[in-house]
């Protein structure tokens, strides 16, 4: 079963913050002040080390990938953040659903030996995991104009 592991990690978007900001902001097409923006919305959460230092990840990256197309498309960064909380809901289920699937088919086995197996359905797309769910942050106001 390690080889099976392996396979996954070396398939899956790194977590582990590898890149200063300056090279995130040049690989990910987005400006410095861009990168602290959608930090300061939770849309990205980058490591840290002790000093302080922001270090984005493979998935950090990804996941600006994924701005980036929402953007496109027109929306906003507050829907941004609702539609990627809303993606990763959605993994999260569909990875429990499987899950609640096999148990099931297995309790099935277990009951009638002599029943074909169920067909075991394979996820969609598998997402890499998210480091942290849940969205920190603050919104900023806009400048109250007098």
């Amino acid at each position: 079963m390690p080889e099976d592991s392996d396979r996954r990690d070396s398939e899956s978007p790194s977590v582990r913050g590898v890149y200063g900001i300056s090279v995130a902001a040049e690989l990910s097409g987005f400006g410095v002040a861009a990168l602290r923006l959608y930090e300061d919305y939770g849309l990205i959460t980058p490591g840290r080390t002790g000093g302080g230092t922001r270090r984005y990840s493979d998935f950090d990256l990804a996941r600006l990938r994924r701005i980036a197309e929402l953007i496109d498309a027109g929306v906003n960064l507050v829907g941004i953040g609702r539609v990627l909380d809303l993606e990763t809901r959605t993994g999260e289920l569909e990875r429990d659903n499987l899950r609640l699937e096999a148990d099931n088919a297995q309790l099935r086995a277990e009951q009638d030996p002599t029943a074909a197996p169920a067909p075991v359905r394979e996820p969609a797309e598998q997402a890499a995991p998210a480091p942290e769910t849940t969205r920190r942050g603050r919104r900023r106001r806009p400048a109250a104009r007098g």
